[in-house]
């Protein structure tokens, strides 16, 4: 039999159809384990991840036991659910859900989502701060009647699930809400309160008070500076604009990959403010461009564009200093070589 982690590889990452009837069923014959603490559930275009393990730092640092789901992972896949800010043992949590999980035919997103619940209910925490995949409506984690909804922002991406319009995709964002629960957003047209800092405001909403202080948080590829290197996943757009808003500098060689489903010839043209020279590659992810595709697309904007497809060769060839971007799929296959190297990390507000 395979191990627990080689099962979870081997599931698909996307359903046939979307929908919630298989979710519901495999937490009903798990005891429905997302009835057993309440919920803070964070959903949005970008940002969700830091939203999500800054809600939970907060609450913790008042001293609550907090759980914490986020996706994708940089580090390793125990990385994506957390308890008392610490990863859980994830062979333990996923050979809790496994049965039904293959009986059923869960997807790997599924089994995650299922796997997380069913630990913070045996972990008995007060809360549970949970992000969202895909959307929200029909997303594997709407099935929690969360206290506090926190929408980060909304911007053009998975069009073809979550509809063509920002306001199509925000309305897919917020089926979430439950009756009663509180809605932060983190930009102002959306109905609900308004805050810059979505994560801290809604540790706030569920504690029903103010918070002084801050928090930090580690949070792997998201905004990490080596040296003066960058690795920062940016998957959309809206991502690259958030990320050049940050940058330090505009003379980066950038490496990067980016998903087929994405709009990479807008993504590129905005990365090319950040340096001149970009060599293409092409992560593990099926969904990935290959790299001779994505260099294409990318001449138009570049003073030179190369071709590496192996990640690791393409940082190899790159001279400094680096923007190593795009899909966080890429930095997922470098971080066994960036774990050898000391870390900065400002993970993205």
């Amino acid at each position: 039999m395979p191990s627990p982690l080689d099962w979870l590889e081997s599931l698909s990452p996307w359903p046939e159809e979307f929908g919630l009837g298989r979710m519901r069923a495999l937490l009903t014959e798990l005891g429905k384990p997302q009835r057993a603490f309440p919920a803070i559930h964070i959903v949005g275009t970008n940002g969700k991840s830091t939203a999500t393990r800054r809600a939970a730092a907060f609450l913790a640092r008042e001293g609550l036991s907090v759980g914490a789901y986020t996706s994708p992972h940089v580090s390793g896949w125990s990385e994506r659910i957390q308890v008392d800010g610490e990863d859980v043992d994830l062979e333990e949590a996923l050979a809790r859900v496994r049965e039904p999980a293959e009986r059923l035919g869960a997807t790997q997103f599924e089994v995650l989502t299922a796997a997380a619940f069913a630990e913070f209910a045996a972990a008995e925490v007060d809360v549970a701060v949970v992000e969202a995949g895909l959307g929200g409506r029909l997303d594997a984690t709407n099935v929690l009647d969360a206290r506090v909804v926190a929408l980060t922002n909304v911007a053009l991406d998975h069009t073809d699930v979550l509809g063509e319009t920002r306001e199509q995709i925000a309305a897919e964002k917020l089926a979430v809400v439950s009756a009663g629960a509180t809605v932060i957003v983190g930009e102002p047209e959306w109905e609900g309160v308004y805050a810059e800092d979505v994560g801290r405001a809604a540790a706030e909403a569920f504690l029903g008070r103010e918070l002084d202080g801050d928090v930090e948080i580690s949070l792997p590829g998201r905004f990490d500076v080596v040296g003066e290197d960058v690795f920062a996943g940016a998957h959309n757009p809206a991502g690259v604009e958030w990320l050049l808003d940050r940058l330090p500098r505009n003379d980066y060689v950038i490496v990067a990959s980016i998903l087929e489903d994405k709009d990479a010839e807008a993504m590129l043209q905005l990365l090319a403010r950040a340096g001149r020279k970009l060599i293409a590659t092409s992560s593990r992810s099926a969904r990935a461009l290959p790299a001779d595709e994505l260099a294409r697309a990318a001449a138009p904007f570049f003073d030179s564009v190369e071709v590496e497809p192996d990640p690791e060769r393409a940082l190899d060839r790159a001279a400094r200093p680096v923007l190593v971007t795009g899909s966080l799929y890429l930095l997922m296959d470098l971080n066994i070589r960036l774990q050898r190297i000391p870390w900065e990390s400002s993970a993205r507000g």
